[in-house]
């Protein structure tokens, strides 16, 4: 038989992701285990039906041919348009790439900034998918730790440290997995090496509409840096749309003319029906975005409130994203043993901080996706199981 790729072959670097306890907590749940699931970002409501009633619109309207591959004008013109609300960031559709959802789009940002061999930062913890989408465009994944004690703000100096010889820099504020938003500071010395680098900074902001504390400041407002940036964005978490799979990319004309190119080639566009939709649920507003956050806002308070009445587990409270990362390590058990051990035991599933990277672990990452009166039964769980742990490392 023919041998398969380095490239595929090697993705995951020869692990699995951190996806095993995933995996593991939904076959159990296929079996019929009622499992907790705080694991990934899936809303626990579905996409809104009036947005689901524009989609079938569409497509009994005839937009089920081929869609214009960098998108439809509509769609473009809306991405450009929220974009340029946040931080006045001169966007024009001839900006934007529709790609299907924001993974293809971190996928062709890659593909653009970086040739085969060449070193790709990203910085540590990360989600899971970073390392496997570098190494997928034959890259070498390069992490720079962002510490617990900083608040999971990157350090300038490590950056500069690591950075030489590198041909891009992978950014995520809001955070996933960790919460944290980007200050001011930390994004001005992200700029100031990404301009002594000469870096192109690929920055995944499909947070952008979940923030709790601070603001956030896209990338490519800060001076000088528009050139230099992809901005990755989606409907998957804003809007609900995960599975819709629609997402895009922001960049220099000339940037987004070369990803196009790109796209003919590999994906051919996002159906036009899908798209009709998107830009229907981008015209209904913010108000709508806060509305699809708030519950995990209100989420977020219910772990920080459990939080404070304990001692055992610690975190640093989450700034935005719909997650939180919370310090097991006075349990004496990695994330990766708490998270086996309380699936096991409570049926309640997590993903273990080393899923995402060396810095995040001895931490667990709850997703805040549950229904509010099963996602306290799941903290319940959780934090009972925790002091037993506690209770068993005493004795």
């Amino acid at each position: 038989m023919p041998a398969f790729s380095n490239r595929l072959s090697g993705i995951t670097g020869g692990g699995d992701d951190g996806w095993s306890l995933f995996y593991r907590a939904r076959a159990l749940k296929d079996a019929g285990e009622p499992v907790l699931e705080l694991t990934i970002g899936e809303h626990d409501t579905r996409t809104a039906p009036d947005i689901l009633d524009a989609m079938a619109a569409s497509a009994r309207g005839g937009h089920t041919g081929y869609a214009a591959v960098p998108g439809t004008r509509d769609l473009r013109e809306l991405v450009a348009r929220r974009l340029q609300s946040l931080a006045n960031i001169p966007y024009g559709p001839e900006n934007v790439l529709i790609t299907p959802g924001g993974q293809s789009a971190l996928f062709a940002a890659h593909s653009l900034a970086c040739d085969h061999g060449d070193t790709a930062l990203l910085f540590d913890p990360y989600y899971a998918t970073y390392p496997g989408t570098i190494r997928g465009v034959g890259a070498v994944p390069r992490a720079v730790a962002a510490r617990p004690e900083d608040g999971f703000q990157p350090r300038e100096a490590d950056l500069m440290d690591a950075s030489e010889g590198a041909k891009s820099l992978l950014i995520n504020t809001p955070n996933n997995p960790t919460g944290a938003v980007y200050s001011d500071a930390t994004l001005e010395g992200i700029a100031r090496v990404a301009e002594a680098r000469d870096l192109w900074v690929i920055s995944d902001e499909v947070y952008d509409a979940q923030v709790w504390e601070g603001t956030h400041r896209p990338f490519a407002s800060m001076p000088g840096m528009f050139g230099r940036t992809l901005t990755v964005g989606s409907l998957s978490k804003s809007h609900a749309m995960t599975g819709s799979r629609l997402g895009w990319i922001a960049g220099s004309a000339e940037a987004i003319g070369h990803l196009i190119n790109l796209s003919t080639h590999t994906t051919y566009g996002v159906p036009g029906y899908i798209q009709d939709a998107g830009a229907y649920a981008l015209s209904r507003g913010p108000k709508v975005e806060a509305e699809v956050a708030a519950p995990f806002r209100r989420r977020r308070d219910m772990v920080l409130a459990r939080l404070a009445d304990q001692q055992a587990i610690k975190a640093i409270p989450p700034a935005g994203a719909m997650y939180v990362m919370l310090d097991i390590r006075a349990t004496g058990l990695s994330g990766l043993e708490f998270g086996e051990m309380l699936l096991d035991e409570e049926r309640v599933a997590i993903m273990p901080g080393e899923s995402f990277g060396e810095a995040a672990k001895g931490h667990i990452r709850v997703a805040l996706t549950l229904p509010d009166e099963i996602f306290a039964e799941a903290l319940d769980r959780l934090f009972a199981f925790t002091a037993r742990k506690l209770a068993e490392k005493a004795a």
